[in-house]
């Protein structure tokens, strides 16, 4: 068993107090199920159950009807809850009576109008003559309340038409302030109104009296004659006469009053006629003023009256009712198509959009003025792109023809300045100081970029894509929020009023709303899809069809944009994805773009390492071979911070947003990323090559300078004004030293802390190929360097016909091994010059060669006397004493097989003799042999 209902309970009314008639809405709590639970509603003690009409289980609007009581509690009575109670209360306010005649800003239903001394409604002609005024003088209002006057005079009245007339209630009330001339001028005033009405009576009176008097003859004469004649004699005769006479007064009453008639008949017609026009004068005027409304732009009054017509005469069978009716609803169709004309116009706002359709709604216009609407707005959404994108490709097609104009004549006129000017002087030093050079070594170091006057290319002047970009995505942004919004609002019913609500249009609209959803969702697809491919047709026009790229693209490409303008692509696209991912939008309709972003931040990755790839090529060109106390030259520093400028700028084009996937997802993409990235590396391997290996002409090295701080360096490169080959080949191997063991590890780290795939590939590839260029350059040098000493051994072992079967008592080590030490302390010389950690691997291979060569020579001896053996192993002795710190397992074994070629010393003589030449050798080669000792020390240190 279900509880019982609360009873109802009004806790709210508005407008709390009014005249009889006057519209109320009552608000509470339980005031029914329906309106077919509604009992009872009484106001002020007066059944008002006819007008309610029941909105809500909180809601009911009604009219006040005439109350006795005026001010008294709302009663609200259901079947459910029974009656109920109010914590309001409603007063009830009397009404101003106004005159027929009286100016008022209301209409005053004079069919209806309530005449007090009958105390009913009676029926009453527009056209009747109570005077408003009946003093005819000035009407001054006075202040007095009305209260004091109703107790003041108790069952009177101020109405001159009513019984109970007080005149002094209506002289308070109305002349209060009037002089006492103005009121005897009043008194005359109502004499002659009274006279009037005297002369008129009189009037109408003469005006009959000839047929009276005619009447009363006759009827004499009748009498006479029958008292003469008698009753039997004059009965014909008076039958006979009385005819005449009544058809005498018949003719001339029909004489007399036939044009009176007329006339009352006519002003009964015309006064019927005016009853009607006034009665039904809305819906004749309707057709008029609906006409100025629109014109004024009021097309809610338009609305208002437009329902209320209908209510009034939809049915009507009135011809004269029809015709008018017609009029009406031709207008409501012109209107129609105007509010749909404005409907569809664009632009327009989204409130004007949701009022016309609204005001649509309510004219019951026919389709669904909504949804046209929206295929309006997405179709010129859609035009607005296109049209962009014509304009801006028309515009970088006039600026590229006058750009080339201007070119053209600038550079002649440029040309012909120059060689007329005085400060051209071709002959003039250009070369930079030493101190520029470090100024401009350490600068770089600092993380100075080479690409700065890129950078101000970038600030100064953006490519045509770029813009068209910008104002595209804006464009979007722009409207593409005012298009959902308006979707919303028709799916959830807010474009329609009050009146739509309750006829039912609502729920159709949801219902077709619900039916459209895929159709809507193809309309933003498609706005993604053009946004999409005309963003692709001028960035990445290979990634479009043939077909699309007609419709899409359309760009000169004469050269592809750079990385840092990608860079500020992608972060415009980003922003745009942002703002519509605020919509609300589903994330598989903006998924699209997603897929574009992640497309331009590869795209952009690809650009930035080949643009990478083509300054280090260029790399060549600044390499100015000053060199440091460590045998560097700026090169290796200008690649690091080439190349970690690069990965900065394309930091925010790795990081990924939410939303945004990995760049390195695809495979693809980590094998292009990782093939640039050794490419990079190879071009800088290439550009150390290049140098080193170009002919002596093709290197400017005028400009070549010492590191000044450098307290151990010789001077011979700094007093020489060009570097040899084999001094570009130590500077090289010295750079490939360094790059080995830090820069590209420095780099390989960065890579690794950017993301990139591949790492310890791009580090083992690069890594091989400067081995393979180190040790090719190695090799060259030792082979420029060892060459030469080693053929001036044979030569000089055997000058002067030395042969070892017939040779005298050795008295020391001979020329030719001092000519090779001193090769190879000049070897020693200048590879510390450039670089002190070169020393022991240049001087070991330099070693390893003469030791061959020397153990060579001496297998190729047949036979040795006492003293050849004696002065060979003195030579070899002192050869290897003096080069022990570069000693290898090669060149000990060669010095060994050297020795051991060699006949043994058998007496004690000659092995102190032996000790006494190698200890003079030494002696004598003291200063000569100090560099040894210096690098040995170095040696053991590193």
């Amino acid at each position: 068993m279900s509880r019982a209902r609360q009873p109802p309970l009004v806790t709210g009314i508005s407008p709390n107090e009014g005249i009889s008639w006057t519209k109320v809405t009552i608000r509470g709590e339980n005031l029914g199920t329906g309106p077919t639970d509604l009992l009872g509603l009484t106001i002020c003690g007066h059944n008002c159950l006819l007008t309610a009409e029941w909105m809500s289980a909180s809601k009911i609007v009604c009219r006040v009807g005439q109350a006795k009581n005026d001010k008294g509690d709302i009663i609200v009575t259901t079947k459910s809850g029974g009656r109920g109670t109010s914590t309001v209360s409603f007063k009830l306010l009397k009404p101003e009576k106004i005159g027929i005649l009286d100016q008022s800003a209301v209409w005053v239903d004079e069919m209806n109008y309530y005449d007090m001394r009958t105390d009913r409604n009676k029926g009453i002609p527009p056209l009747s003559l109570r005077p408003a005024n009946p003093l005819g003088i000035e009407i001054d209002k006075g202040r007095f309340p009305q209260k004091d006057l109703e107790s003041l005079f108790p069952g009177m009245s101020a109405d001159f038409t009513s019984e109970n007339f007080s005149a002094a209630w209506y002289l308070i009330e109305n002349h209060s302030t009037t002089s006492f001339d103005q009121l005897k001028t009043a008194v005359v005033n109502l004499k002659k109104q009274a006279n009037k009405k005297n002369e008129g009576s009189l009037a109408y009176v003469k005006g009959g009296l000839s047929t009276f008097f005619e009447a009363q003859d006759a009827l004499s004469a009748i009498h006479q004659k029958l008292e003469a004649d008698g009753t039997e004699k004059v009965e014909g005769s008076m039958t006979q006469k009385l005819e005449n006479v009544l058809n005498r007064a018949s003719n001339t009453a029909d004489t007399l009053f036939q044009e009176v008639l007329g006339r009352k008949d006519k002003a009964d017609s015309t006064r019927n006629a005016l009853n009607v026009l006034q009665r039904f004068k809305f819906l004749f005027n309707l057709p008029l003023n609906i006409e100025r409304n629109i014109q004024k732009g009021d097309y809610d009054v338009v609305i208002n009256d437009y329902e209320k017509a209908k209510s009034l005469f939809g049915k009507t069978e009135v011809q004269v009712f029809k015709k008018y009716y017609a009029e009406v609803e031709t207008r409501i169709e012109a209107l129609r198509e105007l509010l749909l004309d404005k409907l569809l116009e664009t632009p327009s706002t989204l409130h004007d959009q949701k009022r016309y359709i609204r005001y649509l709604s309510d004219l019951h216009a026919p389709g669904d003025p909504a949804w046209q609407c929206i295929g309006a707005q997405h179709q010129w959404i859609l035009q607005l792109m296109h049209n962009c994108k014509e304009s801006y490709v028309k515009e970088q097609k006039g600026k590229d023809t006058f750009l080339f104009y201007l070119h053209t004549h600038t550079h002649i006129y440029i040309c012909n300045t120059l060689l007329h000017s005085p400060m051209l002087d071709l002959d003039s030093d250009v070369r930079p100081s030493p101190i520029g050079h470090l100024s401009q070594t350490a600068s770089l170091k600092r993380g100075s970029s080479f690409q700065s006057g890129r950078d101000d290319a970038w600030r100064y002047k953006a490519p045509q894509q770029v813009v068209f970009v910008e104002k595209l995505t804006k464009l979007v942004v722009s409207q593409l929020p005012n298009f959902w919004k308006l979707w919303v609002s028709y799916v959830n019913g807010s474009l329609f009023s009050e009146t739509a609500e309750k006829s039912g249009q609502m729920e159709r609209s949801k219902k077709n709303a619900r039916q459209r959803q895929n159709d809507f969702k193809k309309m933003i697809q498609e706005v993604m899809h053009s946004l999409v491919k005309l963003i692709r047709g001028a960035l990445l026009p290979f990634s479009l069809r043939e077909g699309e790229l007609r419709q899409y693209g359309g760009w000169e490409m004469k050269s592809e944009l750079s990385g840092q303008w990608l860079t500020h692509v992608i972060q415009t696209v980003r922003l745009s994805s942002e703002s519509l991912t605020a919509l609300e939008i589903p994330n598989d309709m903006l998924q699209i773009i997603q897929d574009l972003i992640l497309d331009l931040r590869v795209r952009c990755i690809l650009v930035t390492l080949q643009h990478t790839a083509e300054d280090i090529k260029r790399l060549a060109e600044k390499e100015d071979w000053v060199v440091d106390n460590e045998g560097l030259t700026s090169l290796p520093s200008q690649f690091e911070q080439c190349i970690i400028h690069s990965l900065q700028s394309l930091k925010t084009v790795l990081d990924c947003k939410p939303g945004e996937a990995s760049v390195f997802q695809q495979q693809k993409t980590q094998e292009d990323v990782c093939q640039l990235s050794i490419g990079i590396m190879q071009g800088f391997i290439d550009c150390l090559e290049q140098l080193s290996t170009k002919p002596d002409g093709d290197i400017d090295t005028s400009h070549l300078s010492v590191d000044v701080s450098s307290p151990d360096l010789f001077g011979s490169i700094h007093e020489e004004s060009s570097l040899s080959s084999e001094q570009r080949l130590l500077i090289a191997l010295s750079n490939c030293r360094y790059l080995e063991r830090h820069t590209f590890l420095n780099i390989a780290e960065h890579f690794e802390k950017h993301g990139f795939q591949g790492v310890d590939k791009i580090t083992q590839v690069s890594m091989e190929s400067l081995k393979e260029l180190d040790q090719r350059l190695f090799e060259m040098y030792i082979e420029f360097k060892a060459d030469p000493i080693v053929g001036s051994l044979e030569p000089g072992i055997y000058a002067g016909y030395f042969d070892w079967k017939d040779c005298l008592v050795p008295t020391g080590v001979r020329n030719y091994l001092k000519e090779a030490l001193v090769n190879i302390i000049a070897v020693h010389a200048e590879v510390f010059t450039i670089s002190k950690d070169l020393v022991p691997r240049v001087m070991s291979r330099v070693v390893e060669a003469v030791s061959e060569e020397l153990s060579r020579l001496m297998q190729c001896v047949s036979s040795f006397s006492k003293n050849g053996a004696l002065q060979a192993k003195l030579e070899i002795c002192a050869l290897r004493d003096t080069v022990a710190i570069y000693l290898t397992p090669e060149s000990k074994s060669s010095f060994k097989q050297a020795l051991e070629a060699l006949p043994q010393l058998s007496s004690g003589t000659d092995r102190k003799l032996l000790e006494e030449l190698l200890n003079k050798f030494k002696s004598s080669m003291h200063l000569q042999l100090t560099c040894f000792q210096a690098s040995s020390s170095a040696m053991m240190k590193t």
